[in-house]
């Protein structure tokens, strides 16, 4: 198993691969950009050299990168639609030079435009991207998510309506979070609910196209529609629920990365990381 954590790029993109050898890595997932700005300065080679010379050393891995929360393919607003295409493919375009293979993003919002509305607005954008892209390298993976307000991307039928709909197929992929798809209303505590969950995930996507899984226990009960991350084994989801993922050989090889709270010390990165490690059989 690949365990890994979301971890900062202050100071450096190369910072996030060093707090992730600090927190007990194998991997990680890191914003490629500032989180809270809509474009970023230019990648030079001595940064990108840098970054890629700490995967290197460390040995910690970038698994992922996830975009900016700022970012709604979805929405109906049309000038925030474009600023928000813009900032994906740049973002793309970044993970290319950095040599990061996948990209996390939120499906989006609709804003009160209906599910459906959304959804094809969101199909018709990822495939403009890939369209414009040259030469891509990079997987987009579309977030499960909680559902809250009009959140996209609660049910995995429309996660998959939105794979079904893109053209370029090869670089599509879905990223599970069990927070999230536990307050969406799927069980995974007890070991018999949680064969049926990713049966279900099987069966309608397809454990193919699952690349990575973000592990966050829930503060809210199963079907809350509310995404509040806990510490593993903290929340609803409890140690059971992570014990069923880690004792999954069908995912070995794929990155399972917290998002959990921490604080600059990275103390319960460590923490976290260790539950898990120790839950493995």
């Amino acid at each position: 198993m690949l365990f890994g954590a979301h971890e900062s790029i202050a100071g450096g993109l190369f910072n996030a691969i060093e707090r992730g050898h600090k927190a007990t890595c194998d991997t990680i997932q890191m914003f490629n950009k500032s989180n809270n700005q809509w474009r970023a300065r230019k990648l030079k080679a001595p940064e990108v050299d840098k970054f890629l010379q700490a995967i290197e050393t460390t040995g910690v891995t970038a698994a992922t990168s996830h975009t900016s929360y700022l970012i709604n393919i979805a929405s109906p607003d049309a000038a925030l639609n474009r600023k928000s295409f813009e900032s994906l493919k740049e973002e793309m375009e970044r993970c290319c030079l950095l040599r990061i293979p996948n990209l996390v993003i939120h499906p989006g919002s609709h804003v009160g435009s209906g599910d459906e509305a959304g959804l094809n607005l969101v199909a018709e954008n990822i495939n403009r991207l890939f369209d414009e892209l040259r030469d891509n390298t990079v997987t987009l993976l579309l977030e499960t998510t909680a559902g809250q307000g009009s959140n996209l991307g609660y049910t995995f039928e429309q996660l998959a309506y939105l794979i079904e709909r893109t053209e370029d197929k090869e670089h599509v992929g879905v990223c599970f979070d069990t927070c999230h798809v536990f307050a969406a209303g799927y069980p995974l505590a007890d070991a018999k609910d949680y064969r049926k969950t990713m049966q279900r995930f099987d069966d309608v996507i397809g454990l193919d196209r699952l690349r990575i899984i973000h592990m966050n226990d829930s503060m809210k009960e199963l079907g809350s529609r509310r995404d509040r991350h806990e510490h593993i084994g903290k929340g609803h989801i409890g140690l059971d629920g992570f014990r069923n993922f880690v004792n999954d050989r069908r995912l070995e090889k794929v990155p399972m990365i917290l998002e959990t709270p921490k604080g600059e010390d990275l103390a319960e990165d460590i923490e976290n990381l260790s539950v898990l490690r120790g839950l493995v059989e």
